[in-house]
């Protein structure tokens, strides 16, 4: 019952999480997109008042957006603010991050053999994140935020040093979902502590009868344009927790790394696109290094096929291998992949997967060799210490073609 109302809360979390995530990334991109297409305006041909316009039509309608370059003369009675996508976003997804990792036992946020308590394993989880975006802040405060590029740099050494301290205190899984989370606490701190107050003291400014502060504009706008290279990396890594070749991967935090960089330079192509300057071989570019690092990737395996240690070699006759085989997955997997489960907790096999014969073995053997062999993703956590050579023992029966 307590797993069933945990799946619940998980799908409805999830489910919140895209949808106001949605909202979020359609509304930047679309703002993104806005400020790069602006064109001279008629009534203002030498740019002094208005930084541009442009027209749109969209749903049997025109539509026509100025910008100014700090605020216009007077202000309407109405604005329009975009911030709550950013703040129901992050919400939803530290109750997904709760839901998933804080709630579900050390085996799941841990790696094994981790030194760590569950709860110190949790709070280095909220350190990263909180860490993160204190750090960050703390550049952008800094001497070298007057260079955009330079600070670009301190950014990504930045993330390059979250990565690898998740990855060193977290399991994997939790890990990559740790990072995306500490992209994002740092994606909505800028719109909480920078973006909208710094808006707000030109709107006051405006009401009060002065000229609002330029510099409020150009440090929103630096940390707007952060925002927008760290979009896609987000996206990605919210979503590597289902593909263990990612996370699973002997080299996962460098896999992590090439993708949201990747993930940036594509957003950065289609921020040039926007403008008419994207270089036509940027994007073809972008696929090839793509291909390379899936290819890369896929050559490198946690476990070579002449790893198995003697104990496997006495029993390489396919007549042998099944039992001995059967023997490790009832084991290590069917206390979870039972039609019964016996683990605490579970009232169902996950994901409806039952691993009590060798047809069934069969039947799954694609995601068996994916989850337990290509990676270490299952047993999760390792809570049942599958060994190494009882995984390459596992492969080289599924592998090895043996009569069901």
């Amino acid at each position: 019952m307590e797993l069933a109302i945990l799946d619940w809360l998980n799908l409805i979390a999830r489910w919140a999480h895209v949808i106001v995530g949605i909202a979020w990334i359609g509304s930047s991109f679309y703002f993104v997109w806005k400020d790069n297409s602006l064109t001279p305006t008629a009534d203002d041909p030498q740019q002094k008042r208005l930084q541009g316009e442009i027209w749109m039509v969209h749903g049997g309608g025109f539509y026509h957006a100025q910008k100014y370059k700090v605020a216009p003369s007077h202000l309407p009675d109405e604005l329009h603010w975009f911030k709550w996508e950013s703040y129901s976003t992050w919400l939803t997804g530290m109750a997904l991050l709760a839901i998933v990792y804080y709630l579900a036992g050390p085996s799941v946020l841990l790696p094994v053999g981790s030194t760590l308590s569950y709860p110190v394993g949790i709070a280095v989880g909220l350190g990263l994140l909180a860490g993160g975006w204190l750090v960050y802040d703390g550049l952008c405060r800094s001497p070298i935020a007057r260079d955009d590029r330079l600070l670009g740099l301190a950014v990504v050494a930045l993330i390059v040093a979250i990565t690898y301290a998740a990855l060193w205190l977290l399991s994997d899984r939790a890990a990559f979902l740790h990072v995306g989370a500490a992209m994002a606490t740092i994606m909505t701190a800028n719109v909480f502590f920078t973006i909208i107050p710094n808006q707000k003291k030109i709107v006051a400014a405006m009401r009060a009868g002065e000229t609002p502060d330029p510099k409020l504009g150009l440090t929103g706008k630096q940390r707007s344009v952060h925002n927008t290279y760290l979009t896609l990396p987000v996206v990605f890594l919210m979503l590597s927790n289902h593909y263990p070749m990612v996370y699973g991967h002997p080299y996962a935090g460098v896999l992590l790394l090439a993708i949201c960089a990747l993930g940036a330079l594509v957003r950065h192509a289609l921020v040039l696109r926007h403008t008419g300057r994207m270089p036509a071989w940027l994007l073809p570019a972008g696929g090839a290094a793509m291909a390379a690092l899936i290819v890369g990737a896929a050559g490198v395996k946690t476990l070579a096929p002449g790893d198995a240690p003697a104990a496997a070699e006495a029993n390489r006759e396919a007549s042998h291998l099944r039992p001995v085989a059967m023997a490790i997955v009832q084991q290590r997997c069917t206390a979870c992949h039972a039609r019964e489960p016996s683990y605490q907790g579970f009232d169902a096999p996950p994901k409806g997967i039952v691993l009590e014969t060798p047809a069934q073995v069969r039947r799954w053997s694609a995601s068996v060799l994916q989850q337990s062999v290509d990676s270490h993703a299952m047993p999760i956590g390792n809570v049942t210490q599958m060994q190494p050579e009882e995984r390459a023992l596992l492969a080289r029966w599924l592998r090895g073609g043996e009569e069901r």
